[in-house]
Parts: C-alpha cells; structure tokens; sequence
C-alpha cells in the first residue's frame, strides 16, 4: 500500500463556496475564473470520482493557483473553511493538508484546524514563511507542506506556461529561502516542496560557486515530492539528496504518480517509509 501526499478534489462544499463568490476567484457553472488568466473549465468528473486502488492514505490539499490564501480574511475564511469542512469529510483512504489565509495570519485559528485532524498545513510557495505558523506545526510535531501558488502566463502563452515556468521558478526559490533563512529559525520543522522543488537541489554546484554552501550535507527534514516529473528527474535529485527525502506525490487529477524506475527498495522508500516519516513516524528505508 502507497501513500500520495499530494492530491486535489474539489468537494461539493468548496465548490458551492467558489460559486457564490461574485469576484475572482470562482466557479461560473464549471468556469473558473482567476484574475489576469483566460476562463478554464474544470472537468467535474476528475473530482468526483477517483481511482484509490493500493493507497493506504491520499493527503488532499487546497488548490494554491487559485489566490484564496491571500485573499484579505473576510474572503478568504468562508472558501477555506468550505475546503476544510469537505475535505474532512472525506472517505478513507483520503486525509488533508489544513490551509490557512496569509494576509492576516492567525495562529490560534491554525492550530484549531489543525487539532481537527489535518496530517499538517500547505502554503503557497508565494507566501513566505511566517514563524508564528510555524511554531504552531512544531508545536504539535506536523509536518509543512509547499505548494506553488498564483501564477500568470503572458496573454498569448501556451496553456502549459504556468506550470511550467512560473510554478517551477516559485519552488526553486522558496527551497532556497527556506535553507537559507528558515532552517535555522525551525530546526526541527520537518517540510516538503512539490514537484521536487522546481529542481532546486540539482542547483547546489552553482550555489556553492556563487558563495553559497552545503553540498553534501542533506537535510534528513526537508523532503520534496515526484509529482509531473519523471524517472530522469527523480535520478538525478536521488543522487544529489539521497532517497530518504524523497516522496511519492501525484498531483491527482491533473498528473499520475510517476513510475521511478529505481528499483523496488526504491519505490518502498518513496511509497511507504518516506512518506510515513514525513507524516511523523519513526521509520527508516536503511
């Protein structure tokens, strides 16, 4: 049985809160409307139904694109507290990552989402890291997790740039923020980036030849996840990390879990005992 820590459904709740909203972000129908982003219809079906087969957990988060986290705290609370209030209710396997508005952020209500039984709290990669969050997860030994945030394309870009550019560019800088500032303010927070942190990782010859440091010396808390890449990008962040950090995540409905081609003490290591670790268990793959 796998762990996925990382997946997207939109609830009935979350959807009848994005659909009463009369500015951006919302639903028109199945129309998602953002601001300075051509309309996109979302397809239902990838949210209503899903294929759980061999997971024994599927940690859903909030989908960070949308801007609701920034949303002054007037707006933001009501979609949150729909997200929270649906994904809560969902069926096992499913778990969720607690979501929180960072334009006014509010420790107490954190940690009371939190003790509902969320597995830790997602932030957008666009929202810095705030310590009192923080120190709230530490508190109660759960776990970050870092997903990008509100991306814009240029008007006449190709559907696929956000993704790709904006979203990759995002994680790339909160890793290095995180090593460079955070680490040492939360020495005991353990974190994750999606999407193997925009491949920050493989960056460290260069950090190292512009004054920077650290090769070699892994964070045994700071894990990133596979989703939308593959086994040559999985290899080379094994290499630089190890792959003890590294974790299986999907980005369920809009990618699969990759295959890693590593091996079958490999593929254990990112299904089952990393991700366990990560959640707060003891385990080691060595």
């Amino acid at each position: 049985m796998s762990i996925d820590v990382h997946q997207h459904v939109w609830t009935p709740a979350f959807v009848r809160a994005l659909r009463a909203r009369a500015t951006p972000p919302r639903l028109d129908g199945w129309t998602l409307l953002l601001d300075g982003e051509p309309p996109y219809e979302v397809d239902p079906a990838a949210h209503e139904h899903r294929d759980t087969t061999g997971l024994e957990l599927a940690l859903v988060s909030l989908s960070s694109p949308l801007g609701i986290e920034s949303l002054p705290p007037g707006e933001a609370w009501p979609l949150l507290d729909a997200y929270h209030a649906g994904a809560l209710a969902l069926p096992p396997p499913f778990g969720a990552w607690a979501a929180t508005c960072h334009s006014a952020p509010d420790p107490d209500r954190l940690a009371a989402d939190l003790d509902r039984g969320f597995a830790g709290l997602q932030i957008p990669a666009t929202a810095g890291f705030d310590d009192a969050l923080l120190e709230v997860l530490t508190d109660r030994d759960l776990p970050l997790f870092v997903h990008p945030g509100p991306a814009r394309g240029p008007a006449d870009g190709p559907g696929w740039w956000p993704a790709v550019v904006p979203y990759v560019q995002q994680m790339h800088a909160a890793w290095h923020r995180f090593h460079a500032e955070v680490r040492p303010r939360h020495p005991r927070l353990r974190v994750c980036f999606a999407l193997l942190a925009g491949l920050a990782p493989l960056h460290t010859e260069r950090l190292i030849a512009r004054g920077g440091g650290g090769r070699g010396l892994v964070d045994p808390d700071s894990y990133v996840e596979t989703s939308s890449y593959g086994p040559r990008a999985i290899d080379a962040v094994v290499r630089e990390l190890g792959v003890d950090v590294v974790v299986n995540g999907s980005d369920a409905p809009y990618g699969t879990a990759p295959d890693l081609g590593l091996g079958a003490a490999a593929a254990h290591a990112v299904h089952v005992t990393n991700p366990r670790r990560l959640l707060g268990g003891k385990e080691s793959s060595t």
